[in-house]
């Protein structure tokens, strides 16, 4: 089965990986500067790259159609930002994934593929999506909801060791972002690890960057710039997150429920 996946940061990643793993062609598309934080485990740092490796499994970011099949041929994951129509029109998906987490309404609905599946809030299931998965931390992440929406964005990350908000970093105005420390390094509270312009932006509490966005992104003031781990293990920098193993868990199960019901139908259909 091919599925189209909208989107290569991480918890996109996380699904990405989880397919592809589990043997389906999987075809992605993002914008050609995506805002990407945790970019050691995002396929879309493809784009930059040219390859980007996850776990053992490597995206390759492809400028034409006839690359997806070579692609394919190599066991490497195409990545594009080639126009989607023409990537849907081309490949047309069984199924397509809306992994962006945008946080927007739908620019689709139920017949854009035979299984439209969504991540988050915003879209709503049994009108936009066949299915939504829950994103939100705690109890219900990775649920899969067939009617209505997933829980509403607070605005509030979620809490890892006891840190919310302090624990993320964000653009103080817009400009262009310089690195001054790297993803995987260790920082103290207080200490810079960019600037956005002029500005510095320091880490309000010690740990390990396990993200920050691009050099030379130019963020909009209030953007999302990185992130700070404060369990100060290296290794979370480069492995797909258990938040987004759950939610992969959870695009899954939708696909392979979809199928079962779809095989149960023919079923009683032929008897």
């Amino acid at each position: 089965m091919k599925v189209l996946v909208r989107g290569g940061g991480d918890l996109a990643s996380a699904v990405i990986y989880k397919l592809w793993q589990s043997g389906f062609k999987v075809l992605v598309y993002d914008l050609p500067l995506p805002s990407c934080v945790r970019r050691t485990v995002s396929f879309c740092n493809a784009i930059a790259e040219g390859q980007w490796e996850i776990e053992g499994v490597c995206g390759t970011f492809i400028k034409e159609l006839s690359e997806i099949d070579d692609c394919f041929a190599r066991k490497e994951i195409p990545v594009s930002t080639m126009p989607e129509e023409k990537l849907v029109e081309y490949f047309r998906p069984d199924i397509f994934v809306d992994a962006t987490v945008s946080k927007r309404a739908a620019d689709y609905d139920k017949n854009f593929a035979d299984l439209v599946i969504a991540l988050g809030p915003n879209v709503m299931a049994g009108r936009d999506a066949h299915v939504v998965v829950e994103t939100k931390r705690g109890h219900f992440l990775g649920r899969l909801i067939y009617e209505g929406f997933a829980a509403p964005n607070t605005g509030i990350p979620g809490d890892v060791d006891g840190f919310t908000s302090d624990r993320v970093l964000r653009a103080p105005q817009a400009g262009r972002v310089q690195h001054i420390r790297a993803i995987g390094d260790t920082v103290e509270q207080g200490e810079a690890v960019c600037r956005v312009g002029d500005a510095v932006v320091s880490a309000a509490i010690p740990g390990v960057i396990r993200g920050l966005i691009a050099e030379g992104y130019q963020a909009r003031q209030g953007l999302k710039i990185g992130d700070i781990d404060p369990r100060n293990d290296l290794r979370h920098c480069y492995t797909i997150s258990d938040k987004g193993r759950t939610i992969a868990g959870g695009v899954l199960e939708a696909i392979l429920h979809h199928q079962a019901a779809g095989e149960y139908l023919n079923f009683c259909g032929n008897d």
